[in-house]
């Protein structure tokens, strides 16, 4: 499943750099004001979390894609900004080139995209290209976040401070 996971999850960098803090400061208004559209779509969004995990776990990962589809249609919905008429249209771009599902990593507004193919990598990986969006490759790791390069402690030491 993992193996599987690995080849059909397809990553690409929007190359939209965005502070997601004005996305988040929304989504928490609306959430105090117990707008039923956002509390609907982050209980959907909490619930996908389990059914993701029990989707891995039985290795139906097709339906995966299927989820991911649902979860962005429900994220959309959180606040404005999120996504775009760019993004859309990336989207519909990468459903139309074989991806079953994705999403936007993060807050939104920006970042990576994230679809599952199962089939046809190559055109989705040209129509991604074609739209100006860069693969980035990927891995798993299994070992936890980790610190590569504290920039804080190299220019404190490097500078004398």
């Amino acid at each position: 499943t993992i193996e599987e996971l690995k080849q059909n999850l397809l990553s690409f960098y929007t190359g939209v750099q965005r502070k997601n803090v004005g996305i988040l400061a929304q989504q928490s208004k609306s959430t105090e004001k117990n707008d039923k559209q956002v509390i609907e779509s982050l209980h959907y969004i909490k619930e996908s979390g389990y059914k993701i995990l029990d989707i891995v776990e039985s290795g139906n990962i097709t339906e995966l894609g299927q989820m991911f589809d649902k979860h962005w249609k429900h994220k959309k919905r959180l606040a404005k900004g999120i996504t775009n008429p760019q993004f859309d249209e990336i989207y519909e771009i990468a459903k139309n080139n074989g991806a079953l599902g994705g999403k936007i990593t993060g807050a939104g507004g920006g970042g990576f995209f994230l679809f599952y193919c199962e089939e046809n990598h190559s055109k989705l990986r040209k129509a991604m290209k074609d739209a100006g969006l860069k693969e980035m490759r990927f891995d798993f790791d299994y070992e936890g976040t980790k610190v590569l390069v504290n920039f804080m402690d190299y220019s404190l030491n490097n500078n004398g401070q």
